[in-house]
């Protein structure tokens, strides 16, 4: 039994006996230096307790260049400046922002042990850096031989089923502190200052979330945190954006004449589906128009730019404050583990081929080709289907819809509200986003599939070539409908008489005549807070329900009888893509109020409160919902910030196109300036002039309604062509190609105009702040200094002793070549 917590990592086995000798498998634990018991209370589970001593994690620090305190920072803080008071009520207690004071580091080592702040060897370490060394040392344990190849690593035995599990353990309940006065509770820490809704305003204590899960976990949070601060900005002036909408509704001279019983009641509109649907008034579409302008309008564009110019002040802005964690965390010069290169012994035992690698003459497995080519027509041929998919649904309840609004009288009364246009977008939104959430299901298995098709070598390269995949699968699943309605409904209908078909059946779907971009905001809304929604309640209640159901044999249990690692083992285990999934939600979203912001600005606003929400729900799951997970470096969110950079660059584009093309804003600009023909209203008359004429009975047979009551000679359709007696009758007019070069104007412009703006912002922020770089100047001359002085101190000692040797003044000349250098600096 080992007493010190602190220094004890568990390992649950379950028939490990089945395969690998105890006797054997202790022995290897020995000789890796790691301390081990075995305790089972049923004889079914055995629980498999390591300790790390002293000396192993010393010798482990110094191989994995561990930065351990030699000295307090004397640089002077930041000066209070007289408006902190205004952050007061946010701010948490000093001792809960920075657990531990700052220090001056360097890499550990074992021969100098005397230069480090050494006070006590049992905190020395802590229980990150710990954890950390002993999962190195379990994933590089041989445990046997099999073909003349050794097997190691716990990965492949928890993978072949002898352990069912590995972690280290919570250091208390997070409900109550620890009995044992020396434990620091920081997780009850973590969850009464950080992990509970009622804490929502309060900054996050960064500093004990990097010190108790590691700074892969911190930066994360970091990240998280960030995101939602600027996405306050964004919020804020999305909201004007729409207030904005709200207050000019009635000033809209657009709807006001669709609305108008002399104008848009005398506008008999073409039928919107063939032979079934009857003539229709142009002002039952009165209230959609109405609520249109609240999207559609001037603002609509200033928004645009807006956030274009937004995500790139985001990312700048993120990369200066990821420099200062670089810097507070001793990352400045980190490099990726050693895990991270470790080659995946599926990689060994796939690769059949080999070939010697002309750099290092070392043999290499060698993919095989079918492997790649086969990936990408999977691919490929997947995200056609989904594309496909959505559009066909589309179209037909389109034509199911319009011929039953059309026909049933019970519906008559909500035609007002409820278009057939707008009904099919509700209906499909709904329904879409109940496919996304199944295929999720199973496009991860299919990235995983492909991602091991193709035999990544390291970890590293594996996950990133799964986080590629993710994104891929996810953006076109959550985005192709939301692409579908700005950019290709509508927009290639034809005209009576001569529609276009989808396969030769589906008749094209139209827009509304007030545009498309009011369905597109109600896409965006149902898929954006649907998923939110149902994604904090997965994540919330899933784990919970699971814990609970797996708690039941702990009631019939004494509380001294329910070990520390049984309750840390009847928890969920967060697993080495837990971070991946959370990144994914955050980015898929990021993509919501970024690609599509131009038809919704409030996205932001329900971004933020999702946000705000998101950080507790994560924050409660980690610390009360699931085990420890395995303290990692990391220096960055990863490839996740190449991902932001790629959406940021295609936001400009897509919103430039949702303007010019989903919106009306451009028609009516140009009929403002070039078609208008009444001085003291401008735009009356846009209504008439954006709709053509058609001749009913040049109507073909396929298309021709089974009735007219009404007796109508000519009816209206949405598109700029030449009237039936015109001798182009039903091409396009002049001014569909004057409104087609304007957009195309309008694109180029935008696109240059905020590229400009965008490229500028980034060049005149640097990525790391002018402090930041003196502060690691400094840091790094005192610490050169410090050796220094250090040397030279074991120098002068053996002289005194007399005692000397060559390499110890060269040694020491060496450190004052570093301090000189660094003074240069």
């Amino acid at each position: 039994m080992i007493n010190n917590v602190m220094d004890v990592a568990y390992v649950d086995v379950s028939k490990a006996f089945d395969k690998v000798p105890h006797d054997l498998l202790a022995n290897r634990l020995v000789k890796c230096g790691l301390d081990n018991t075995i305790e089972s209370e049923n004889g079914k589970t055995y629980f498999v307790k390591i300790h790390a001593p002293w000396e192993v994690l010393t010798t482990y620090a110094e191989v994995l260049n561990i930065k351990m305190p030699i000295k307090e920072n004397d640089i002077p803080c930041a000066v209070e400046t007289p408006f902190n008071w205004v952050a007061w009520p946010f701010r948490l207690p000093e001792i809960v922002m920075h657990p531990e004071p700052d220090y001056f580091t360097a890499p550990f080592s074992k021969e100098r042990q005397e230069l480090y702040l050494i006070d006590d060897e049992n905190t020395f370490f802590s229980p990150s850096v710990r954890n950390r060394i002993v999962f190195y040392i379990l994933t590089r344990c041989p445990y046997g031989t099999e073909e003349g190849k050794k097997k190691f690593g716990i990965k492949r035995l928890i993978n072949n089923g002898t352990y069912s599990a590995a972690y280290p353990l919570h250091d208390c309940q997070y409900w109550r502190k620890a009995n044992d006065p020396k434990c620091e509770n920081e997780r009850y820490t973590l969850y009464r200052e950080w992990a509970r809704f009622p804490r929502f305003f309060k900054e996050q204590p960064l500093d004990l979330i990097r010190k108790y899960y590691g700074e892969r976990i911190g930066i994360y949070f970091a990240w998280l945190g960030f995101y939602t601060e600027m996405l306050f900005f964004a919020a804020v002036v999305g909201s004007i954006c729409f207030l904005y909408g709200a207050f000019t509704m009635n000033e809209n001279m657009s709807s006001r004449e669709i609305c108008e019983p002399s104008i848009g009641g005398e506008i008999i509109m073409c039928p919107l589906c063939d032979i079934k649907c009857d003539y229709w008034r142009l002002n039952s579409t009165c209230e959609t128009s109405e609520y249109s302008h609240l999207f559609d309008n001037v603002a609509t564009l200033f928004f645009a730019i807006f956030m274009g110019i937004w995500v790139t002040l985001f990312l700048e802005f993120w990369k200066r404050r990821q420099a200062r964690l670089e810097y507070e965390w001793d990352l400045v010069d980190f490099e990726e583990e050693q895990q991270q290169l470790q080659l995946r012994p599926e990689y060994e035992a796939k690769c059949t081929q080999k070939r010697k690698n002309p750099v290092t003459q070392v043999i290499r497995g060698r993919k095989r080709l079918l492997s790649r080519i086969l990936k990408y027509k999977c691919r490929i041929s997947l995200i056609i289907a989904s594309m496909i998919a959505v559009i066909v649904y589309r179209l037909a309840v389109y034509a199911a819809f319009a011929s039953i609004m059309e026909n049933t009288q019970t519906l008559q009364p909500i035609r007002g509200l409820l278009t057939p246009q707008l009904a099919t977008s509700v209906t499909a939104s709904f329904l879409n986003f109940v496919i996304i959430m199944i295929l999720n299901f199973l496009y991860e298995r299919i990235a995983i599939w492909i991602t091991d098709m193709e035999i990544p070598r390291t970890h590293f390269e594996y996950e990133n070539r799964l986080t590629m995949k993710m994104f891929l699968f996810q953006f076109v699943n959550y985005y192709s409908s939301c692409f579908y309605v700005a950019f290709f409904k509508g927009k290639f209908v034809g005209y009576p008489g001569s529609y276009t078909y989808m396969f030769d059946r589906w008749r094209n779907e139209e827009c509304d005549p007030a545009g498309c971009l009011i369905e597109l905001t109600t896409q965006l809304t149902i898929i954006m807070a649907g998923k939110q929604i149902w994604g904090n309640i997965q994540e919330a209640f899933v784990p919970w329900i699971w814990n609970w159901w797996g708690r039941r044999k702990a009631r019939n249990n004494p509380e001294n009888l329910y070990g520390r690692w049984e309750q840390d083992h009847d928890l969920q285990n967060f697993g080495a893509l837990g971070l991946f999934y959370e990144y994914l939600e955050m980015v898929i979203q990021f993509g919501f109020i970024t690609l599509f912001v131009a038809s919704f600005p409030l996205a932001p606003l329900l971004a933020l409160m999702n946000n705000i929400l998101e950080i507790r729900v994560d924050s409660w799951k980690l610390t009360t919902q699931f085990r420890r997970p395995v303290a990692a470096k990391a220096h960055s969110i990863g490839i996740w910030q190449e991902i932001l950079n790629g959406m940021a660059i295609l936001s400009v584009v897509t919103n430039a196109f949702i303007v010019a093309f989903t919106s009306d804003m451009i028609p009516r600009l140009v009929y403002y300036y070039a078609y208008s023909t009444e001085s003291d209203s401008p735009m009356s008359g846009y209504i008439n002039d954006s709709l053509s004429v058609f001749r009913i009975s040049d109507f073909l047979e396929k298309n021709r309604p089974e009735e007219n009551p009404g007796n109508f000679s000519t009816c209206r359709y949405r598109d700029y062509r030449y009237p039936p007696d015109h001798e182009k009758q039903y091409t396009h007019t002049m001014q569909f190609w004057h409104i087609l070069a304007a957009k195309m104007a309008f694109i180029i412009i935008m696109e240059h105009v905020v590229f400009v703006v965008k490229f500028f912002v980034a060049w005149m922020i640097p990525d790391v702040p002018a402090e930041v770089k003196a502060k690691i100047k400094r840091e790094k001359y005192l610490t050169q200094k410090i050796l220094h002085e250090y040397e030279l101190y074991k120098l002068k000692q053996k002289l005194c002793e007399g005692r000397t040797d060559a390499s110890m003044e060269k040694v020491v000349m060496a450190t004052e070549g570093k301090v000189e250098l660094s003074e240069l600096m």
